[in-house]
Formats: C-alpha cells, sequence, structure tokens
C-alpha cells in the first residue's frame, strides 16, 4: 500500500475557501471590514452572504485546497 507523496496545498488559500457538503466551494466577500458608513444597507447586507466560486474558477482553486 505505498502511495504517493501528499499534495502540497496553498495555507492561504486553505484558510479563505472552505468546501460545502455538495462540494461547491465558498469564500467570505471582500469590502465588509471598514468603511461601512458610506456603504449602503443593501449593500453590506449582500457583502454578509457567502460567495460561492464560479464554474470557471472551481478546478483552479480546487487544486489549491486539495485536502478539504
Amino acid at each position: 500500500m505505498a502511495k504517493g507523496p501528499k499534495m502540497k496545498g496553498s495555507r492561504s488559500a486553505a484558510k479563505r475557501f472552505n468546501k460545502t457538503g455538495t462540494g461547491k466551494i465558498k469564500y467570505r466577500k471582500a469590502f465588509k471590514s471598514h468603511l461601512l458608513a458610506k456603504k449602503s444597507k443593501k449593500r453590506k447586507r449582500a457583502l454578509s452572504k457567502d460567495g460561492f466560486v464560479s464554474h470557471s474558477d472551481f478546478k483552479r482553486i480546487s487544486r489549491l485546497i486539495p485536502y478539504k
């Protein structure tokens, strides 16, 4: 049972992305940390929701987080 070497994942990507139970990749949206007074409630509410990686980026991001 000789397995090959483990893949080296990206630590920075591992902290930013998570896989859901259905296999999608979830991330937290940017621009929600400061300078919030000038942003509308609607915009801030939309930024609070999780984002999902698009189909075109899925393969690229998946390679960065092989064991998530």
